[in-house]
């Protein structure tokens, strides 16, 4: 009877050591696809991200669609990104557009926001929110930006990365602006680092 037990025991332990191998195995392999326009392909953001992810030893394959002045209807609207969706190879879709802090950019954020969520769920990925900023001349917009972007994401249940926000708060400590580059509004190669590691610390904190 001791050695059923202990038998028992044996293989219990083997297979939850399986399981948790397995599990960790999944956290450190990750796929994302970055939707958006300029800010996002701006320095690159995507290699970045995936250069930060494996030094904290994930594999991350990224895929980015971002073309100048779109907005995630523009996205939308041409068809690419759904079919790249739907092909079920992403852990996490990250969505941008322009700064949004007029109501139209609110309205979309969460509206087309909207459609992007529900063909997330379908596909089994996560919905992300890449919280940008708006340019220097426009910094008393800051906190709209913030507010549509925080809105928009808790509306849709998806997770939201707030590199923006953490810009703020940076910016209004420090008196200094150099996340920005030369035109004021476009992120200078610290500044898209800055976000970089934002985004990997917070997709991170999602798969624990």
């Amino acid at each position: 009877m001791k050695n059923l037990l202990y038998i028992f025991l044996l293989i219990s332990t083997f297979c939850f050591s399986q399981n948790t191998e397995r599990i960790s195995d999944q956290k450190k392999e990750l796929s994302v696809l970055f939707i958006g326009n300029s800010l996002t392909y701006y320095n690159n953001l995507p290699r970045l991200v995936k250069r930060v992810a494996n030094q904290k030893k994930v594999k991350l394959h990224t895929e980015m669609v971002a073309y100048p002045n779109y907005a995630i209807i523009d996205h939308w609207n041409g068809g690419k990104v759904q079919r790249l969706i739907s092909s079920k190879k992403f852990d996490y879709v990250i969505i941008q557009q322009g700064p949004s802090s007029r109501t139209n950019g609110r309205e979309m954020l969460i509206n087309t926001g909207k459609k992007f969520k529900d063909l997330c769920n379908e596909n089994g990925s996560k919905l992300c929110y890449f919280m940008v900023w708006p340019s220097r001349h426009f910094y008393k917009s800051y906190d709209k930006v913030i507010e549509n972007y925080t809105e928009a994401a808790k509306i849709n249940d998806a997770i939201l990365l707030p590199v923006g926000k953490e810009w703020k708060e940076y910016f209004d400590s420090s008196n200094k602006f150099n996340y920005y580059g030369k035109d004021g509004f476009h992120p200078s190669l610290k500044g898209s680092k800055v976000a970089a590691n934002i985004i990997v610390k917070t997709l991170l904190n999602e798969v624990k």
